[in-house]
């Protein structure tokens, strides 16, 4: 389960910050984390509740993102997508460019 090892990561990055600004816990915390991550999110909620414990992270409120989109090569329509060969709805076309939906990052930090 990679899912334990994104979030062991989340840890210690949350850690580094608040040593960093001489903080002492984490009071809320945004990812981001696009459909097309290869993210399991109940395999990330369920390794979250037990990676988070007795670290700066136990008591911060966790919002996750989620989104995706791609831009039709042909047609230049763009939308959402869930999968990474999904066709275009306008034209049907299945060649695309991905616009966002592979991301797996911290968006913002509020320290206590």
């Amino acid at each position: 389960m990679h899912e334990l090892s994104i979030v062991m990561s989340i840890v210690e990055t949350a850690e580094e910050k608040v040593k960093e600004h001489h903080a002492q816990t984490v009071e809320s915390i945004d990812l981001i984390i696009g459909d097309l991550a290869g993210v399991d999110s109940h395999a990330l909620d369920f390794a979250w509740e037990a990676a988070v414990k007795n670290t700066v992270l136990q008591t911060a409120k966790e919002k996750i993102i989620h989104g995706s989109a791609a831009r039709c090569i042909e047609c230049d329509c763009e939308f959402q997508i869930k999968e990474l060969f999904d066709v275009c709805p306008l034209c049907g076309e299945p060649l695309l460019q991905i616009i966002q939906g592979k991301e797996l990052q911290i968006k913002s930090m509020i320290l206590n």
